[in-house]
């Protein structure tokens, strides 16, 4: 069997990335002043920061059903047997509740793998799938062992400002007013498919130690009796400053030796909700 595996741009992973890794990916819509855009295509994320800051009108949408087919089509006429594809969390977005009514035309040779991730740990996600189909695993138990460990991950994210988070709809105008004149950033949680408020700090270097200790929470109640060989910690964010990305990184590398953290941006699609200099941390047991 030839297996493919597909994702999209929520992974954090880019069209350039993919070519690496031997992905397919799906370029996520970002529509800007009603103008449709595609997230590594036709749209870079210095170009979607400017947008946003200069208050342009931003919203997301999942992907077109046609642009999904067409790349699924393509990679089976391209000699592959079949496909897993790997999109965002079913909780956040309905592209994979779509994805999987899609693949239903496909005789199984479309499978969707619905583990419900996003950003760092989805990313983790499509890497067990590379090895699973270098191992020779067909698509349908890729996805299997894709959902089976599902939970087997955690993230936090904090932002920095409440403005786009009002924009969506997530908190009230008054509660963003309050949040703003107090310098008050929200934590959030997301534990599979649940987006949760975790906690609340004043300034983002509180925010910081308030992931840090989240994480080792879970460490010491999720994850005491774990295989600590097959866990790995991740960060991400939505910073316009490389030299912050690394910075945050590693903070989260200081506080957690022996493992090697890794960094992934937020892909636009995300950061239209979190806004910029968002950042997370997260665990992911790998396959």
């Amino acid at each position: 069997m030839k297996t493919a595996v597909v994702t999209d741009t929520n992974s954090g992973i880019t069209a350039e990335m993919g070519r690496k890794l031997g992905v397919f990916v799906v370029p996520m819509p970002v529509i800007i002043d009603g103008k449709t855009y595609y997230e590594g295509e036709n749209l870079t994320q210095e170009a979607f920061f400017q947008s946003q800051m200069s208050g342009g009108d931003i919203t997301t949408s999942q992907p077109s059903p046609g642009d999904v087919m067409d790349l699924w089509e393509r990679i089976l006429n391209d000699g592959y047997d079949d496909l897993v594809y790997i999109p965002m969390s079913s909780g956040l977005s309905n592209s994979c509740a779509s994805s999987m009514i899609l693949a239903r035309d496909y005789d199984g040779k479309v499978q969707v793998a619905d583990n419900h991730r996003i950003s760092v740990t989805q990313y983790a996600s499509v890497l067990d799938a590379v090895k699973l189909a270098d191992e020779g695993k067909n698509a349908f138990e890729i996805k299997k062992a894709l959902e089976a460990a599902a939970y087997d991950a955690s993230i936090y994210i904090a932002v920095d400002t409440l403005e786009f988070l009002k924009k969506g709809g997530r908190i009230t105008p008054a509660a963003a007013a309050i949040g703003s004149v107090l310098n008050i950033k929200p934590i959030l949680s997301i534990q599979g498919d649940r987006l949760d408020a975790y906690a609340k700090a004043r300034g983002m270097k509180r925010c910081q130690a308030k992931l840090i200790e989240a994480l080792k929470n879970d460490f010491k109640e999720r994850l005491k009796d774990a295989d600590m060989s097959k866990v790995r910690v991740g960060t991400a964010g939505s910073f316009r400053s490389a030299a912050d990305a690394e910075a945050w990184r590693q903070e989260v590398a200081n506080a957690f030796p022996g493992f090697d953290v890794i960094y992934g941006n937020l892909g636009c699609s995300i950061a239209t909700h979190t806004g910029p200099e968002a950042r997370g941390i997260g665990f992911y047991k790998v396959l």
